[in-house]
């Protein structure tokens, strides 16, 4: 690869998408990266122009590539290298779920265990 071409899965953590790569590589191997109906596969090579949507948990993200980078960038820099043209009603969507989506359990039940801890994880997220 030249200076100027880039990993998908690079890039998405560059632009903080994703806190790792690794998290990046296993959200395009599972299928959650698509650009159009098309699924990406980690080594996917980024170019000026291209759309992707991204389903990270509940939100579904859509971004356009600006211009292409090689390392990680700060949360104010971020706005240089991606359009986020994710609709303000998705994110609005998502505060409102964050906002309402707390458990409730019973006074003197304890402590949830693992198994209820994940059927919860499973609900919510799934």
């Amino acid at each position: 690869m030249s200076s100027s071409e880039i990993r998908i899965d690079k890039f998405l953590w560059s632009v903080r998408i994703y806190k790792t790569r690794t998290l990046a590589a296993d959200a395009l191997r599972a299928g959650r990266v698509k650009m159009g109906e098309m699924e990406l596969k980690p080594s996917h090579e980024v170019k000026v122009g291209e759309r992707y949507s991204i389903s990270i948990e509940q939100l579904h993200k859509e971004i356009e590539v600006k211009a292409l980078l090689n390392n990680r960038v700060g949360a104010k820099l971020v706005e240089n290298y991606i359009i986020d043209l994710t609709p303000k009603e998705e994110y609005e969507r998502i505060a409102m779920a964050r906002q309402y989506a707390f458990e409730k359990r019973d006074r003197g039940v304890g402590r949830p265990t693992k198994r209820d801890r994940r059927e919860i994880e499973d609900f919510k997220y799934k």
